[in-house]
């Protein structure tokens, strides 16, 4: 009879525990991708970001200089010019390189051929 007793006590007790513990777990959330989470997987972030970005202030990397730029093709740089863009590009955390990279297209900057895929591979 003791052992009986013990196994409705126990059962109980491990109901109330199961019951605490379901009312205490959260669904989980739902979240849809931000400008700061975008990796370049997903075309309507980016170009929402885009938007997003060209409706607020230009933002500068200590890049001024390279606005001498504007205009200019990415494929008519020469090395050393190539080079101004290494040295704003490397003194830069890699999380910087996508918002960077925006602004140079929202001031109409090209970046030049030769730093590219650079630029590309700190942005992933």
């Amino acid at each position: 009879m003791i052992i009986f007793v013990v196994c409705i006590v126990l059962l109980i007790f491990f109901y109330v525990l199961y019951t605490i513990g379901r009312h205490h777990v959260s669904a989980p959330v739902q979240t849809s991708p931000s400008c700061g989470t975008c990796n370049g997987h997903d075309s309507r972030c980016e170009q929402e970001c885009m938007m997003e970005a060209a409706t607020k202030d230009i933002v500068y990397f200590d890049d001024e200089e390279l606005d001498r730029y504007r205009g200019r093709p990415s494929d008519s740089y020469t090395d050393d010019e190539a080079e101004e863009f290494r040295e704003v590009l490397f003194t830069m955390r890699p999380d910087e390189t996508r918002e960077w990279n925006r602004s140079l297209i929202l001031r109409g900057v090209n970046v030049p051929d030769q730093v590219k895929d650079e630029l590309t591979m700190l942005m992933e």
